[in-house]
């Protein structure tokens, strides 16, 4: 078998290994339930509550939840825009980045805020290094965010008619403290030792072997890098994004930024399991998302594997299969692994460049971010799956003559069509947009 395969399923393997465990230990946190990190992180928990004023034990209806999410972005966000806006007399700026107009930093700032991440600047020269602290915080709230509001969800599929769902605070707090943080700091910890610099010192000035001189650009890497992934937000600190050879310098880091992408993703699957108490309906769930990667994954790997057509037909040989945008050190198949795992997840960063990957490869990953429910984003993915779970039962009610349930739950002319309006929303918006702007 090519070792090029074997490396792309010891990484799903690896990712599956890890997801089933995590995805206990998070519905054991959505529930309230006692968890080994307990001990360690109730005491910073408290901290934040005190500080802020908030009792985790006051529940909230939809409309309170939905409040607070919206207030937490709205705070965030300005301060961000200040941030960015200012950047130049700031600390934590060695190598003098100018700041970012205003319209930049908006679009930055609302970017990252609802986890979009698209990014129209290059982060070695277009930001200082607070900049990327306070767009690292980001990814932090706007995964934390997504994994709180999925966990509420939860909560409430475990009830049949429920006024009060939990407590956005407290669910968003535990989600930072013990999933994103702890995790987030071994992955950075295993970049930091695999070459991904993370420091605060400026631009390290080098001699090549050439005699010429260069400044290497440099900066909090590691840390940055690690939530990029973990939160499904994609954003690089480096323009070229994980292709940077300090992003993702060699094939290891490449297995751990690549789990770290799906590794929340399909854990939400197995912590919806716990907290329902449904195992078979997380498997079942599991392997339906499963399906659909793998219908996207493999002609991809197999496209790139075996090069472009038509730079054969010009007697090129591609013995390495289609390398054109790809990096040596990662190959055709991790590259079209890659690009799937970002693309299904919402998650945005890249290896390659996925302009040059070959035609087919390239429907499918737009396919994957089409679709975004085949894991899909931390949190928001489930939630995406769960409208189409809500269609897919009303029409097997009728087809069968049969008043349509979920877990209890009849499914009438409301729910069908709030659910008719999310599944319409998407397409709605792309082709408005694709048609004003041809």
């Amino acid at each position: 078998m090519n070792t090029e395969i074997i490396g792309i399923i010891l990484m799903f393997a690896i990712t599956i290994a890890l997801a089933i465990p995590l995805g206990r230990y998070m519905g054991k946190m959505f529930s309230n339930e006692k968890t080994w990190l307990d001990k360690i992180i109730n005491p910073i928990d408290k901290l934040f509550y005190r500080l802020s004023g908030i009792d985790p034990n006051k529940e909230m209806n939809w409309k309170q939840h939905l409040m607070a999410l919206l207030t937490i972005n709205l705070v965030w966000f300005l301060l961000a825009m200040f941030v960015l806006t200012n950047m130049s007399w700031l600390p934590l700026n060695p190598d003098h980045n100018p700041s970012m107009s205003g319209d930049l930093a908006f679009n930055t700032a609302v970017s990252f805020v609802t986890n979009t991440n698209l990014q129209h600047y290059s982060g070695e020269s277009g930001l200082s290094y607070l900049g990327q602290l306070t767009l690292m915080l980001w990814q932090f709230i706007s995964a934390g965010c997504g994994i709180a509001i999925a966990g509420m969800v939860f909560l409430a599929m475990k009830e049949r008619t429920a006024d009060k769902l939990g407590n956005f605070y407290f669910l968003f707090i535990r989600t930072c403290t013990r999933v994103l943080f702890p995790i987030a700091v071994v992955v950075a910890s295993l970049l930091a030792f695999n070459g991904t610099p993370m420091t605060f010192e400026g631009k390290d000035p080098i001699t090549t072997l050439q005699g010429d001189k260069v400044e290497v650009s440099r900066g909090p890497v590691a840390g940055f890098v690690a939530i990029k992934q973990l939160g499904t937000n994609g954003g690089g600190f480096f323009g070229p994004n994980s292709a940077h050879p300090l992003e993702n310098p060699n094939y290891f880091t490449n297995i751990v930024e690549t789990v770290s992408i799906m590794l929340i993703p399909i854990a939400m699957v197995f912590a919806m399991g716990y907290v329902l108490r449904r195992k078979k309906l997380a498997w079942t769930i599991f392997g339906v998302m499963t399906v659909g990667f793998l219908l996207l994954l493999t002609p991809t790997v197999i496209n790139e594997i075996n090069g472009n057509p038509a730079i054969e037909k010009m007697g090129i040989a591609q013995n390495l299969g289609s390398m054109e945008g790809k990096e040596v050190r990662f190959g055709p198949a991790a590259s079209a692994y890659w690009a799937i795992n970002t693309t299904v997840t919402s998650n945005g960063s890249v290896n390659t460049m996925h302009d040059s990957l070959t035609p087919l490869s390239g429907m499918n990953t737009m396919l994957g971010m089409m679709v975004n429910a085949f894991y899909g984003g931390v949190g928001v993915g489930f939630l995406n799956f769960y409208i189409f779970i809500i269609l897919a039962v009303f029409i097997s009610g009728l087809m069968v003559g049969r008043t349509p349930e979920f877990l209890g739950k009849k499914i009438e002319a409301r729910e069908m069509k709030i659910a008719m309006i999310i599944a319409l929303l998407h397409p709605f918006l792309i082709l408005v947009g694709t048609a004003l702007s041809s």
